[in-house]
């Protein structure tokens, strides 16, 4: 996610002061498979059902899980991202600065309901949301779960969409339905389960790669797209039903408008689908630019490995959002940032999206990849009018910017990248350091190791790594291994806030 994307993207020190100063102060049967599942996937099958009139999204989630850990389970979690939006949370979707943006008609509510849990015979299972705010379903399982094995179990659910410019929300145009699902928790060896709570800062998401099934129901006046690759669609009376596949994909996002018009482009074995708004001009011209975007993209780090992209307009807070095979754009970013945001985003599909990470307690990672592959997009396509050597100028003089002014309203600053994203104060703390930061570490890196070295640690990270969940300590070692210098001192210099940028 491009939180405060303007801010970012324009590179303009005014705005950046600004910012600053004021933070301080109807269901169908599944008729196909997946082309590849694989003990180390889980599998989700989901029915839903999208009732326009009340906003809720009625749903039945088959899940197979898998234990690829060496621990046996007693129980198995699920976030509930959702219930960050109900009344009460304790988490906050957005910032206070970002409040009225977010919600133009006033604070609006959602969340989801668990109805039903029960294992493959249809016996009840035990099941409990509990997690530090309501944010995890705890389902205790009727035998236990060995390493290597897999268990089967449906979940009953609805969820209630709240009146939001967010990625989960309604809007006046769009319906925007990401993390809206009960998703299986990571689970790391010697830590356990993930399952932080909510964050405003940033996208405080982490998942594993699964495979998805999904039938979706709405009104047929309703446009979709969504993550995976459209198979079958069925239309009854009032009512489409759209069946889906995505294989071996992170998160599963769904956006429906009545106001979408589309335009498409060809990049090999991918099309790149636009959704704009009806008598948006440049339809076209922006299918052209996202299809420039992933071609340059395959060039540089390998191919991207799915059929479809969709690149969707959103009535969105933030400037940009990345789901796998889907990005949303928001509808409040200028023609003059729109490129850059997409740009970025569909950088994600490769630094989130096949390579993922712990995005809450590393967003560096992805973030910083993902924002210095952008600039490497420009430096490679000139004709879109930035300036690599300007916008790494920028970065800088955005980033000492930021120093000063922290230092002279705190007395210090932190500039650590590699920490939770509830460990930083605001959000142009978070900016700066995640992202801002992450093109400078990248920059200075391939200045110092060189172009073709970088490019081919680039391009190993990718393939070595591609549908797994990658740490800091696995980069360091690959870009190490792949430039042939040890770089883990160069590395957590930056990451560690010991590096000084003068």
């Amino acid at each position: 996610m491009k939180t405060f994307a303007n801010f970012l993207k324009k590179h303009k020190i005014k705005l950046i002061a600004a910012a600053v100063i004021a933070a301080v102060v109807a269901i169908i049967p599944f008729v196909f498979k997946p082309e590849s599942q694989s003990q180390n996937y889980n599998n989700y099958s989901m029915d839903l059902s999208y009732n326009e009139q009340t906003h809720i999204l009625s749903g039945v989630e088959e899940v197979e899980y898998f234990n690829s850990s060496q621990n046996a389970f007693s129980s198995i979690y699920f976030h509930l991202y959702p219930n960050a939006f109900r009344q009460g949370s304790n988490s906050p979707v957005v910032s206070s600065n970002n409040f009225d943006k977010a919600f133009p008609n006033g604070e609006s509510y959602g969340g989801i309901d668990i109805l039903k849990v029960s294992d493959q015979s249809a016996a009840p299972l035990n099941f409990s949301v509990v997690g530090e705010d309501q944010n995890i379903l705890q389902i205790d399982l009727a035998d236990e779960l060995y390493p290597d094995e897999s268990v089967k179990i449906s979940i009953e659910f609805e969820t209630t969409l709240p009146n939001a410019h967010h990625r989960f929300g309604y809007g006046e145009s769009v319906v925007n339905l990401g993390n809206f699902y009960p998703i299986a928790c990571v689970y790391e060896d010697g830590k356990g389960f993930s399952t932080q709570a909510y964050h405003s800062n940033g996208d405080p998401f982490y998942s594993d790669i699964s495979c998805y099934l999904v039938n979706f129901s709405c009104s047929s006046d309703f446009i979709v797209a969504s993550s995976g690759e459209e198979k079958n669609r069925q239309t009854s009376g009032q009512t489409t039903t759209y069946s889906y596949q995505g294989d071996k994909i992170r998160d599963f996002c769904i956006v429906l408008s009545q106001k979408f018009e589309k335009a498409s482009s060809q990049v090999g074995g991918t099309t790149i689908n636009y959704y704009g708004y009806q008598g948006d001009q440049n339809l076209q011209a922006m299918a052209d630019f996202a299809g420039r975007c992933v071609e340059s993209y395959n060039d540089m780090f390998g191919l991207y490995p799915y059929s479809t992209l969709n690149v969707v307009k959103s009535n969105f807070v933030h400037g940009g959002m990345e789901y796998p095979g889907i990005v949303l754009i928001s509808d409040s970013v200028g023609d003059e940032d729109f490129q850059y945001v997409i740009a970025h985003e569909i950088a994600h599909q490769w630094w989130y999206g096949v390579v993922g990470t712990n995005q809450y307690d590393h967003a560096w990672v992805d973030e910083g990849l993902a924002e210095y592959s952008t600039y490497l997009f420009f430096e490679n396509n000139q004709e879109f009018g930035l300036n690599y050597s300007s916008m790494i100028s920028n970065a800088l003089t955005n980033y000492k910017f930021f120093v000063q002014i922290y230092q002279q309203i705190n007395g210090e600053v932190d500039t650590s990248m590699d920490r939770p994203l509830d460990q930083f104060g605001t959000e142009p703390e978070y900016v700066q350091c995640v992202y801002t930061k992450g093109v400078l570490l990248f920059d200075s890196l391939r200045q110092s190791v060189g172009q073709r070295k970088f490019l081919k640690a680039l391009k190993d990270l990718y393939q070595d790594y591609a549908y797994q969940n990658i740490s800091p300590a696995q980069l360091i070692a690959s870009f190490s291994s792949s430039t042939g210098r040890n770089l883990e001192g160069f590395i957590k210099g930056w990451i560690d806030g010991e590096v000084v940028i003068a």
